[in-house]
């Protein structure tokens, strides 16, 4: 959910979190919980499903073709939200660190579910939600993650 500075709901998005569950640690592929930042907004004005290794594009675009090529890829797609954690030994700092972790709120391909665990770690969104929340918040705005499953 995109709340308000008064909490009041802006905006709701489907997404999917870890594979693995949730989890703080460095190497579990866990999504981490807690307070957050967005410490960097990466891919303004990339064409939807530009193809992302290490927060840089590369060139490719993501297609059923390219996937087929690329069976085990994991695809971070179209805008990238850098989170850092806020609550050292829990998120921030140590083997716990959600920024040395490379967790991110991403975009994925338009084909996978959303609203079940299958990411590596991240936060995987449509493309469509994923650049509509891009361009509503800034660098620094708090998030806050709490993985629920209903």
């Amino acid at each position: 959910m995109l709340l308000q500075e008064d909490a009041c709901t802006i905006a709701k998005y489907p997404v999917s979190t870890a594979s693995n569950g949730v989890g703080q640690l460095m190497g579990s592929e866990c999504t981490p919980e807690g307070k957050h930042i967005i410490r960097a907004k990466i891919g303004q004005g990339a064409p939807v499903n530009t193809v992302f290794v290490g927060r840089r594009p590369t060139g490719e675009i993501y297609s059923p073709a390219l996937a087929e090529q690329n069976s085990s890829r994991d695809w971070i797609l179209t805008r990238v939200l850098w989170l850092s954690g806020c609550e050292p030994g829990r998120n921030r700092l140590g083997d716990c660190d959600t920024m040395r972790r490379y967790i991110y709120i991403h975009g994925c391909p338009d084909s996978d579910p959303m609203q079940i665990p299958s990411s590596h770690g991240c936060i995987k969104m449509q493309n469509a939600d994923v650049i509509e929340l891009f361009n509503r918040v800034n660098v620094g705005k708090s998030v806050d993650i709490r993985v629920t499953y209903e």
